[in-house]
């Protein structure tokens, strides 16, 4: 893949253009940039014209607005892809197509774009979906924090289950596919200028192919949820409320860095509420157990089973801790951290 940016950067060091986004630099924008690196249909219309596969539909939507754009495992890029693939593939769903809104800052840099679009293509390309529609808007300087990324993601369901919370049933075993809290401790250790022994990457990754991997096993999945704003204990609150059921989970079995454990400590901040964005959490049936772990385990050997569904109840999500002791796992009143996805 060419990496050089196709409009001179000499001559359009920045991006400075009126509110609005018309003139020459706009069409060069679209005609240079975009079209080609997402492979966007010859003839520009108002709206793309697709024909989905049989099957029912999943669609989703998502804003991305992380400070800083970039940062160690990711950038805004493809972590706008990601999010969206991932969202419909809580599903289900095979993604299929996304469409991307861009909000630049009047003065963002030219090569800071160049690489975000970049990134989009690669992140594309690894989940198997087609970026085919998009719009670009500028804000003036000072209003846009750089790049605000908007996108929407269609998917098809090829399959007859209900994976969603009412499927939800008491005796689940609940298995995350891999280690917890690296996306918010990478974001604020760049954000601050944190230092640690060593470099802790985010977990910025697409969980399609596991999820997939999954269904074509024969498994059956009663729920599949993200583990993103709000991390593990917002997303088991959730979900016990949306089936009024019971969780139980064993911190013992909840895997998490010691790297990120330590700045957890460091930072005041509880790992089980810190954002990923390339992990899940699925309810099984216990029949079928084993077998989601076996092969999720086989892309991530940290995936673990944490917990279980304990009985048809009120919502309540407790925790036994490693001392034993049990307690509430709630939700929090606001974020730990703002602005990481």
């Amino acid at each position: 893949m060419d990496f050089s940016c196709p409009i001179p950067i000499a001559q359009y060091p920045k991006i400075l253009l009126a509110h609005g986004g018309g003139g020459k630099l706009m069409h060069q924008l679209i005609e240079q940039m975009f079209a080609p690196t997402f492979d966007a249909p010859a003839t520009q219309h108002d709206s793309i014209v697709l024909t989905p596969p049989p099957g029912a539909i999943a669609l989703t939507t998502d804003s991305y607005v992380i400070n800083p754009l970039f940062f160690p495992g990711g950038d805004i890029g493809s972590l706008a892809v990601y999010g969206t693939v991932n969202d419909l593939a809580m599903s289900g769903a095979r993604p299929l197509y996304l469409t991307v809104g861009f909000i630049l800052e009047e003065g963002l840099p030219m090569e800071t774009l160049w690489r975000v679009v970049q990134s989009m293509r690669q992140a594309a390309d690894r989940c198997g979906v087609k970026i085919v529609t998009g719009d670009t808007k500028v804000v003036d300087r000072g209003k846009g924090d750089g790049i605000f990324i908007n996108t929407a993601g269609v998917g098809v369901v090829e399959h007859s289950q209900a994976i969603a919370p009412p499927s939800v049933r008491p005796g689940d075993v609940l298995i995350v596919n891999g280690d917890l809290g690296r996306h918010g401790i990478a974001i604020m250790a760049v954000r601050e200028g944190l230092e640690f022994e060593t470099e802790i990457e985010s977990d910025s990754a697409p969980a399609i192919r596991e999820v997939s991997a999954l269904l074509d096993a024969g498994i059956e999945i009663h729920c599949l949820r993200d583990l993103t704003r709000g991390g593990l204990a917002s997303a088991l609150n959730e979900i016990a409320s949306a089936a009024a059921v019971d969780i139980a989970i064993d911190e013992r079995s909840i895997p998490i860095r010691e790297d990120v454990q330590a700045a957890c400590e460091i930072l005041g901040f509880d790992p089980l509420y810190v954002a990923n964005e390339g992990r899940f959490v699925a309810f099984v049936p216990e029949e079928f157990a084993q077998k989601t772990l076996d092969i999720l385990q086989r892309n991530d050997p940290r995936s673990r089973a944490i917990g279980r569904v304990t009985a048809t109840g009120k919502g309540l999500v407790t925790m036994q801790s490693k001392i034993g002791a049990s307690r509430i796992v709630d939700v929090l009143s606001g974020e730990q951290l703002p602005r990481i996805c």
